[in-house]
C-alpha cells in the first residue's frame, strides 16, 4: 500500500474524535496496510493513528519494543503506576517533550478482520499505545501538559 503524508499539527482532523469502525472489509484492510507502510517509511517511528493521515477512524498501528501490530476500536486500561519520559509526535516533527503516562496498559480491540485482540504492554510500547489512542480522541501531546509547558511547546511547533 501507499505511504501517506502525515498531517501537520495544525490540521483540524487531528482535533476530531475518530469514528468507530463498523465494517471490517477490504477498505479497512487497505487503511491498516497504508498506516503500516507509512509507519515503516520513517526512521524512529513507533506508532501512527488513522487521523494522522486524514482518516477519522479508530485505527492505530504500532512498532515498538520488538512488537508490531494494529488495533481497531482500541480501549485502553492503564495501570496506576506512572512514569515520565520524553515523547514526540509525528505531526510535530523534531519536538520531544517529557510527559507522564501509565507505565503499563492493556489494550483491547479488534484486528482488521474483526477478531478480538488484546495487547499487554509496558514501557515504550505502553506509551506508544496511549499516545496513539489519544489521537483517536482528538487529544494532542500538549493537551497533557501544564499551561506553561503547553505554551512553550506550541511556540516550538513548526509552522
Amino acid at each position: 500500500m501507499a505511504v501517506q503524508p502525515i498531517r501537520p499539527f495544525s490540521d483540524p482532523v487531528l482535533r476530531t474524535v475518530a469514528e468507530p469502525v463498523t465494517t471490517f472489509d477490504r477498505e479497512l484492510r487497505g487503511l491498516v496496510k497504508s498506516l503500516q507502510a507509512t509507519l515503516r517509511a520513517g526512521a524512529d517511528r513507533a506508532g501512527l493513528a488513522a487521523p494522522q493521515i486524514g482518516v477519522p477512524l479508530r485505527v492505530l498501528v504500532y512498532a515498538a519494543d520488538g512488537r508490531a501490530g494494529h488495533l481497531v476500536n482500541p480501549r485502553l486500561e492503564p495501570s496506576e503506576r506512572k512514569v515520565t519520559a520524553e515523547e514526540a509526535c509525528l505531526s510535530a516533527p523534531g519536538l520531544w517533550w517529557p510527559l507522564e503516562r501509565s507505565y503499563m496498559v492493556t489494550a483491547r480491540g479488534r484486528d482488521m478482520f474483526g477478531k478480538p485482540v488484546t495487547v499487554r504492554a509496558l514501557g515504550t510500547l505502553a506509551r506508544v499505545l496511549q499516545h496513539e489512542a489519544d489521537h483517536l480522541d482528538g487529544v494532542l501531546l500538549p493537551d497533557r501538559l501544564t499551561e506553561a509547558e503547553r505554551e512553550r511547546f506550541l511556540r516550538r511547533v513548526p509552522s
